[in-house]
């Protein structure tokens, strides 16, 4: 099976499905067709290895990955699939492209909030869709999502496009605890609150909090780790302060990265020693240090800096739950017209 990482599965990705759809027969090997980054997982890979000396062999794309599944059918490589948020595990459950996994193992080790009833996918890590908040304008200490509709923030929230999938299972989860009237009023409000039109990824809302574009800026928390990790970015991280919202009432929201099994999985037994090494407390400590993100399994501690933000008080609303209202949510993005920006 041709080992594929970082540039070379890139490059790979664009060239034909018949040239490169192989199934893999060495008992040795298991398949990952991944949309984290090769960096971000390596260790990881390099841990499994070690202990099964089972060989790992990544195809990385930022898309098409659930696609290219489903075009490959039964001829697929992939034994397991790899996300880095959870709407695109519903994404591949929807494809057809998963597979039921039996674990006593994932079962106990990861909470049923965090995996799909059917098992069809669990989270590996967790994530907290947080304000950043600028530390020279705004003093306060805490906030929950319905403050982000109130119009004292009028022309000083940033956020990115309402339909990216880290937004629609925020809106999909105050559609589950407000109502859709309720919430769609609440994204009414947000929108009429935007500093601008929403563009960007989340460390450019955190970005133009500093330049003074606006006050608050709606992002994952993962995304601090990785911005005091940039020497251009720091200088953005240093200049908001976190705040994360209802962490006094229900909790606040997560979103998640997770796994699935391939359906047609040529390394099937191989696969689930992955999927249950993952769960285990030495990769979950090693997953939670590379990332910036938050472990899923009891008992093992995040990094020093995630822990420096104090105790996670996480809304306990299971993630197929979510799951339930996100086609409503991106209807309810484009209803209220949140990205054409606060004056449309």
């Amino acid at each position: 099976m041709l080992r594929l990482s970082g540039a070379v599965a890139r490059i790979a990705l664009a060239l034909s499905f018949s040239a490169l759809v192989t199934p893999a027969i060495a008992d040795g090997e298991v398949n990952i067709y991944s949309y984290r980054e090769p960096k971000l997982i390596d260790p990881l890979l390099q841990a499994f290895t070690a202990k099964t000396g089972i060989k790992t062999n990544v195809v990385f794309a930022t898309t098409g990955l659930i696609e290219r599944m489903t075009a490959e059918g039964k001829n697929s490589a992939a034994d397991v699939l790899l996300t880095n948020e959870s709407g695109l595990l519903m994404q591949a459950v929807t494809a057809g492209v998963t597979a039921q996994l039996k674990s006593d193992v994932i079962d106990k080790a990861v909470p049923a909030a965090l995996r799909e009833p059917e098992g069809h996918w669990f989270a590996l890590t967790r994530r907290a869709r947080i304000v950043y908040a600028s530390k020279d304008r705004v003093p306060q200490t805490a906030i929950t999502y319905e403050e982000l509709a109130d119009p004292k923030w009028r022309g000083k929230i940033c956020a990115r496009s309402g339909q990216h999938t880290y937004n629609v299972a925020l809106i999909a989860s105050m559609i589950a605890h407000l109502g859709e009237e309720k919430a769609e009023a609440w994204l009414t409000g947000v929108k009429n609150n935007l500093a601008r039109k929403p563009a960007g990824g989340d460390r450019e809302q955190v970005r133009d909090v500093q330049a003074g574009l606006c006050d608050l800026a709606i992002g994952n928390s993962y995304y601090m780790v990785a911005m005091q990790k940039n020497p251009e970015q720091k200088p953005w991280a240093d200049a908001v302060h976190m705040l994360f919202p209802n962490a006094a009432d229900r909790g606040t929201h997560i979103n998640a990265s997770g796994m699935a099994l391939a359906a047609n999985a040529p390394n099937a037994a191989n696969a689930k020693a992955l999927m249950e090494f993952l769960v285990s407390p030495e990769a979950q400590q090693l997953y939670a240090e590379a990332n910036g993100e938050y472990p899923v399994v009891a008992g093992v501690k995040a990094s020093d800096m995630v822990e420096s933000w104090g105790p996670l008080n996480a809304d306990p609303l299971p993630l197929s739950k979510i799951a339930e209202f996100r086609k409503k949510a991106s209807e309810m993005v484009d209803r209220v017209r949140f990205d054409a920006g606060p004056n449309s």
